[in-house]
């Protein structure tokens, strides 16, 4: 196992992709899910990268990435858009945790997106997620493939945006790293598309 407060986004990004094959392949071994990981991290936590990820229940960073307690700072929205919440916390992973590496993780199928690229009125405050994703449904309409498919990537690459412009990196200390990445939802595979 790699020391967590030594590592940097290289060598971050190997390791959940290292554990996203074991995870594809059936193998879920990992040593941070012991109750000695559990009292290790009690008094300070070293997650290697930060996650922002879908609220999608199928798709679990800590199982897709095959990591334990306290390897990753996972942040979970539909759609896996930021608003102010989202920035604070992946902020604080990165001004007080030191994490080397931030995930944006879309997925297959999203659902969110789904509706964004139906379009249509949405109830109550899903309205405000189908508000965010439209961008990248606009950037994408008219293209070849598939619809919701491209918009997915779209927005991936439009979150990955929003927190190059908008994160507090006059405060980061250390390199830190954003890249874009996607979950198959029948394969299993994550898939690193944008860096």
């Amino acid at each position: 196992m790699i020391d967590p407060s030594t590592i940097n986004a290289g060598q971050a990004l190997k390791e959940l992709l290292d554990g996203n094959k074991r995870y594809t392949s059936g193998i879920y071994s990992n040593a941070h899910l012991s109750m000695q990981r559990r009292i290790e991290v009690v008094r300070a936590q070293h997650p290697i990268a930060v996650v922002l990820g879908c609220s999608d229940s199928r798709v679990l960073p800590e199982i897709v990435f095959n990591q334990g307690i306290g390897d990753l700072f996972v942040i979970r929205t539909a759609g896996n858009i930021v608003d102010a919440i989202a920035l604070g916390s992946i902020e604080y992973a990165i001004e007080h945790l030191h994490a080397p590496l931030i995930v944006v993780l879309g997925h297959e199928a999203c659902g969110a997106v789904t509706a964004a690229v139906k379009g249509g009125e949405a109830p109550g405050h899903i309205a405000d997620v189908v508000k965010a994703i439209q961008p990248a449904v606009d950037k994408t309409r008219g293209k070849p493939g598939n619809a919701i498919d491209n918009a997915v990537r779209a927005n991936i690459e439009s979150v990955m945006a929003q927190l190059k412009r908008e994160l507090i990196w006059q405060e980061v200390k250390y390199p830190l790293k954003i890249v874009g990445a996607y979950y198959a939802l029948e394969s299993g595979v994550v898939t690193v598309i944008a860096q």
